[in-house]
C-alpha cells in the first residue's frame, strides 16, 4: 500500500524549470515563440486549404500581416480591461504582453474583424465566406500551439489534483491560499486536446460540404466557448466574478449561444446565394485572374 501511494504521488507532469532561454544578452520567451509557431502553422494550413479551393495562397500572407497584429492588440486590450489589477504597475504595463498575457476573446474578435475588412477589399462576398471557412480550423491549431506557452509559464492550470496527469507547479507560481498543494489540473492541456479535436471535426464537416460558408466560424465560436465554460469551472487563477462565476464563464456562455444562433441563421434561414452552387467545386486560379481577384 505504501508503494502504491508513493507511485501515485510520483505520477504527475513536471513543469519546465524556465520560461525560455538566453542567447547572449537576449532572452527568448517560450510563450512568444509558441505564438509565432502557432501563427506560422495557421498560415501553412490556410494556404493549403485556400489553394485547394482554387484561391491564391499568397493572399493568406496578406491577411495574416493585418490580422495577427490586430489580434495581439485586441487580446491585450481585453486582458487589460478584464484584469487591470494583474498588469505591471508601470507606464508600460498595459502593453506588456509578456507579463500577464492575452485574452483570447479580444484577440479573435480583433483579428477576425481586421482580416474580414482586408478580405472585403480584395474578394467578393461569397469568396470572403469561403476564405473564412478555410481559415477557421487553422485558428484552433494556432490556439493549441499557443497554449504550450502557458505550460512554460506555469499558468492556466486548474484546481489541485492527484490525477496521474496532474501538473506540478512550483511554489512561486501557485495562487494565494494554495501553496501547500503541489499538483493541479492541467487545463491548458485539456484545451489543447479539445481544440485539435474540434479542428478535426470542422475539417470533416467542410470536406463533406454540409456547412454553408461561413458556417464553420460560428461553429468554432460555439464549440470553443462550450469547452471554455467547463474550463472556467476548474481554473483558480485571478478573475473577476459575476453571480459567483468567473467573468469568462459568462463571456463563454454568450459566445456559445451566439455562435449556435449565428450558425442556425447561416445554415437554415439564409437564402442560397448565386455562388452557393459553385461552392461544391474549387474555383480555378484562371477564374480568379479573370475576375481581377488576387
Amino acid at each position: 500500500m505504501t508503494a502504491a501511494l508513493h507511485a501515485q504521488l510520483m505520477a504527475y507532469i513536471p513543469s519546465p524549470s524556465s520560461s525560455g532561454f538566453s542567447i547572449g544578452p537576449l532572452f527568448f520567451h517560450a510563450y512568444g515563440i509558441c505564438y509565432v509557431i502557432g501563427v506560422a502553422a495557421a498560415i501553412m494550413i490556410t494556404r493549403r486549404r485556400w489553394a485547394k479551393q482554387g484561391g491564391d495562397p499568397d493572399l493568406v500572407y496578406s491577411v495574416a500581416w493585418w490580422g495577427f497584429p490586430a489580434g495581439l492588440i485586441g487580446g491585450r486590450i481585453y486582458f487589460d480591461i478584464t484584469t487591470p489589477s494583474q498588469m505591471p504597475h508601470a507606464w508600460w504595463g498595459p502593453f506588456a504582453i509578456w507579463d500577464g498575457g492575452l485574452g483570447i476573446w479580444g484577440g479573435i474578435a480583433a483579428g477576425a474583424a481586421v482580416g474580414v475588412w482586408y478580405l472585403r477589399r480584395h474578394l467578393d462576398k461569397p469568396d470572403v465566406y469561403r476564405f473564412i471557412n478555410a481559415v477557421t480550423p487553422a485558428l484552433l491549431v494556432a490556439q493549441s500551439i499557443g497554449r504550450i506557452g502557458n505550460y512554460f509559464n506555469q499558468e492556466l492550470f486548474g484546481k489541485p489534483s492527484t490525477l496521474p496527469w496532474a501538473l506540478k507547479i512550483s511554489v512561486a507560481h501557485r495562487p494565494p491560499g494554495f501553496a501547500h498543494y503541489a499538483t493541479y489540473q492541467p487545463t491548458f492541456l485539456y484545451e489543447i486536446i479539445w481544440n485539435l479535436c474540434l479542428a478535426a471535426v470542422l475539417v470533416w464537416l467542410d470536406n463533406r460540404r454540409k456547412v454553408r460558408p461561413p458556417g464553420l466560424f460560428p461553429l468554432y465560436v460555439a464549440g470553443y466557448s462550450a469547452f471554455r465554460m467547463f474550463e472556467e469551472t476548474l481554473r483558480i487563477d485571478y478573475s473577476e466574478h459575476i453571480l459567483g462565476m468567473r467573468l469568462n464563464f459568462w463571456v463563454a456562455l454568450i459566445g456559445m449561444v451566439g455562435g449556435l444562433l449565428w450558425f442556425a441563421r447561416i445554415q437554415f434561414f439564409t437564402k442560397p446565394q448565386p455562388h452557393d452552387s459553385e461552392s461544391a467545386r474549387p474555383r480555378s486560379k484562371a477564374e480568379y485572374s479573370r475576375s481581377g481577384l488576387r
